[in-house]
């Protein structure tokens, strides 16, 4: 006796849902692992900034390295040097011919250089590795600048999925530059191997890979793998705000505003 009867309590409608309710909105009165939830959310989206910061500083990074080789390799006359074979030791002179000049080092340390005098009289391979290997720098510098600007750590641009894209345009680039560098280098070994192994060749006149054959194929090498790393960041979709959950809202009597009818 004395009690209110649950069942009418439970059948007069007190499931109504006035209005829609985020997760935030909430968080304070959900439990423990459902209040958590927004906190995990921006701890997971700071945590994939961080991972696209790191790679596109592994990215830059590699891309400076492979575009500071491409212009030593442009800069250094060592592409070709003397081949001494023979039973001839006597190695009082060593020559080096590169894209812009010729140098002739002595056993003494001094050393002399003379820019080439005309472009018309240098070889084919030659000339189209000076045109090749300026083109690569300069789109090199180019897709740096580009880099730099779509960088998380940059205020260039907002938006993070332009961001993306930018990056993603710079990697691509790169890949360009290295290739454009890989050519002439390859292409220059290729001539100087073939003319190596050439019985026609008077033995004065064969040469070797100089070091900045090898040097060009490493900034070969660094712009590419440093552009793929870039290419990788490929534009994230916009974080979904979260699904509105609805919570019904139970309205709550006094146990005194119960008509006498419900007492049994």
């Amino acid at each position: 006796l004395g009690q209110p009867s649950l069942s009418k309590n439970l059948s007069r409608g007190s499931t109504q849902c006035p209005k829609t309710l985020t997760a935030e909105a909430v968080a304070p009165s959900l439990p423990h692992g459902l209040g958590s939830l927004p906190y995990s959310l921006a701890t997971a989206e700071i945590s994939a900034a961080m991972a696209v910061l790191a790679l596109q500083l592994a990215g830059l990074a590699l891309s400076l390295l492979g575009c500071l080789g491409a212009i030593l390799a442009c800069a250094l006359p060592m592409w070709k040097m003397t081949a001494f074979i023979g039973s001839n030791i006597i190695v009082a002179q060593v020559f080096w011919e590169g894209l812009w000049m010729n140098c002739v080092y002595e056993s003494t340390g001094q050393m002399q250089c003379k820019i080439y005098d005309s472009l018309l009289d240098l070889p084919s391979d030659l000339q189209a590795a000076r045109a090749l290997v300026v083109v690569s720098i300069a789109m090199a510098v180019l897709a740096l600048l580009i880099a730099i600007a779509g960088a998380e750590c940059t205020r260039c641009v907002e938006d993070r999925s332009t961001k993306a894209k930018i990056s993603a345009v710079a990697g691509a680039v790169f890949i360009l530059a290295g290739l454009a560098l890989l050519v002439p280098v390859s292409w220059s070994a290729s001539t100087i191997i073939s003319n190596f192994y050439n019985p026609l060749v008077p033995a004065a006149l064969k040469r070797e890979l100089g070091v900045a054959m090898y040097v060009g194929w490493a900034a070969s090498a660094l712009l590419v793998f440093g552009g793929s790393t870039l290419c990788c960041l490929f534009p994230q979709n916009k974080a979904k705000e979260p699904h509105p959950v609805r919570y019904c809202v139970a309205k709550r009597s006094n146990p005194e505003s119960y008509a006498r009818k419900d007492y049994v």
